[in-house]
């Protein structure tokens, strides 16, 4: 029998490796052997987050949406075996409201970050990955059961859905998946109320929120699964059934 894929001795990178599932994903990268390298836009977060991940671990600032920033940031890293990318911007182009209040400004903006920003990532790594590497994108549940006044939240997480899929056949043999977490107790829910928890983690057939290390195995069989391509990886304690 051979022995399982581990992802020691490659490189990961976290683009919004700082806080949340991003950062989990980078404890798990580092903890299964990889060296990893975590990036957001703030220099700060980059700092402590690198710190608190130890040795293997290092953190690059990077401005996601600025190509320039983008280009400079991989041109510095050189290469990379696998790709990762959380990175989010909950502004207000995410928050509920009627479809005649929307401002277009600042959906816009919203795409900057998860839409363009993955876009711009990927076709900047994509000239430093091996033909055996990945890329793992995320969305969220919710695309696929948007709550009444969020519409742009299931026309976001859909587009970075097609996108993975589009890249998968474009970038192959290089992997493109995306993972699609259900509610996830990261650093923001566990500011939330229990009634709130409860209410989200009750629409589905497990009843209850996802731990970060559940969330994050998604991510790692991402990287480590060397025959899956263009999937959508379904973290959702069956919500999609409930």
């Amino acid at each position: 029998m051979t022995s399982a894929r581990t992802l020691a001795g490659q490189r990961v990178v976290v683009i919004g490796g700082t806080s949340g599932i991003g950062r989990a994903v980078a404890e798990a990268a580092l903890a299964d052997g990889a060296e990893v390298v975590v990036a957001s836009s703030n220099p700060a977060n980059v700092e402590t987050a690198a710190a608190r991940l130890g040795a293997g671990a290092r953190g690059m600032a990077v401005d996601v949406k600025n190509e320039a920033s983008i280009a400079a940031f991989f041109e510095a890293l050189g290469r990379l075996d696998h790709l990762v990318f959380t990175a989010g911007d909950w502004g207000p182009h995410m928050m509920p409201g009627p479809i005649e209040s929307i401002d277009i400004a600042a959906v816009q903006a919203g795409l900057a970050v998860r839409f363009w920003g993955a876009l711009l990532a990927v076709k900047h790594a994509k000239p430093r990955l091996p033909a055996n590497g990945s890329v793992t994108l995320t969305s969220g549940v919710l695309v696929h059961r948007p709550p009444k006044g969020q519409p742009l939240i299931a026309a976001f997480g859909g587009a970075v859905e097609h996108l993975a899929r589009g890249l998968a056949v474009d970038l192959a043999p290089i992997r493109v998946n995306a993972v699609c977490p259900g509610l996830v107790l990261t650093e923001t829910w566990a500011q939330a109320s229990a009634e709130a928890i409860g209410q989200m983690s009750g629409r589905t057939l497990l009843q209850r929120a996802a731990n970060l290390d559940e969330a994050v195995e998604a991510y790692l069989y991402a990287m480590r699964g060397g025959y899956t391509t263009g999937q959508v990886l379904m973290v959702d304690a069956g919500a999609m059934l409930a």
